[in-house]
């Protein structure tokens, strides 16, 4: 009896030519195409490849599986590496970073397929594209203060400057957009039907982005979030996260409660520091600047025990109880806060901008 050898492992990101474009699939379909470190070198490399090809007029990028194109970084990596000191994590971030700003820069059509879960990393390779399509089946967010981190990939510059105070609800919150609310935000620009997808990324290989678009995308009907601006973009003018959640429960509306509700289950750490992020973030000349800004927030956030600790929450023991330090709004310190926009040393800054 012979042993047949394992049969090899499909590569973690598939990449191949087809006609005029550049096809990247994200390929681990059973975590919703979570991204990795190798998974981000790889990324970088093809598309710095690929940048100077001239074969290759543009570049397409979607997700293995029905799901979803990413649901985000391998957070439990994080929770494991975060406890040995994080220097891994940190290297992530700073890769990951680089090829986010690699696409929003990038020389040719970079389109995403925003198709399913499009989640933290997840719109880091995707809504800094140059065409940035959704469907109905959309669901994307930026959910980091759910497991007591912040918001980075450059989505606090996203979430900074989309409309009013939509973003400070969304990050806070915690919440998703759908495919309309993606395109009222600013994290998308063209909608097409699932039922017309297959057909529209097969005419890439052929098309213009801008053409293909043109024959494929529909009108995508209004924003359900739009619709709530009102009281969003009063109660989250507020100074503080106490306050927004006071004008919250005091709003009277079922919407408004709700909200208060999600953001009160959150670490109040993880929200504060949000918060400056994102208004900070207003004030920011550049993506490159904001990316600069996450990663010394990013850096700060995995010495912060409510990451680990909110990991362990919602992935690790799945008991969805995570135990916050401090465990209220008014415990955090000013001088917490403030360390995590603290300047690095200027041989450990991202150094973008």
């Amino acid at each position: 009896m012979t042993t047949q050898p394992a049969a090899p492992a499909e590569p973690l990101v598939l990449a191949r030519t087809d006609g005029r474009i550049g096809r990247l699939t994200l390929n681990r379909p059973r975590a919703i195409n979570a991204l990795n470190h190798p998974m981000i070198t790889a990324l970088h490399e093809q598309l710095t490849t690929w940048a100077t090809d001239p074969a290759v007029a543009a570049v397409v990028i979607t997700g293995a599986g029905e799901r979803g194109l990413c649901a985000g970084g391998d957070i439990r990596f994080f929770h494991d590496d975060a406890k040995l000191g994080g220097a891994a994590a940190r290297a992530f971030f700073r890769a990951e970073y680089r090829l986010n700003h690699l696409i929003a820069r990038y020389p040719k059509p970079y389109v995403a397929v925003m198709d399913g879960l499009v989640l933290g990393g997840g719109v880091g390779v995707s809504a800094h594209g140059s065409v940035r399509v959704v469907t109905e089946r959309s669901a994307v967010g930026m959910p980091e203060t759910t497991i007591g981190f912040v918001p980075d990939v450059g989505g606090s510059w996203l979430l900074a400057h989309a409309p009013g105070e939509l973003g400070t609800h969304l990050a806070l919150t915690a919440g998703q957009l759908t495919g309309p609310d993606a395109l009222y935000c600013g994290f998308a620009d063209h909608f097409v039907p699932v039922e017309r997808l297959a057909d529209f990324t097969e005419a890439l290989a052929e098309l213009e982005p801008v053409e293909a678009v043109r024959r494929f995308a529909t009108d995508a009907g209004p924003s359900p979030l739009a619709e709530q601006r009102a009281w969003i973009d009063e109660c989250y003018a507020a100074d503080s996260v106490a306050q927004i959640v006071a004008r919250l429960l005091a709003c009277g509306l079922p919407e408004a409660k709700e909200a208060a509700e999600l953001i009160g289950a959150k670490s109040p750490t993880a929200l504060t520091v949000t918060l400056a992020a994102l208004r900070r973030a207003r004030e920011l000349p550049s993506l490159e600047a904001a990316l600069d800004q996450e990663y010394r927030v990013s850096l700060a956030g995995l010495s912060s025990p409510d990451f680990v600790e909110g990991i362990r929450a919602q992935v690790v023991d799945k008991d969805r109880n995570p135990r916050w330090s401090p465990a209220t709004l008014a415990e955090v310190e000013p001088a917490e806060v403030a360390r995590h926009f603290a300047p690095l040393a200027a041989a450990e800054e991202l150094g973008l901008a």
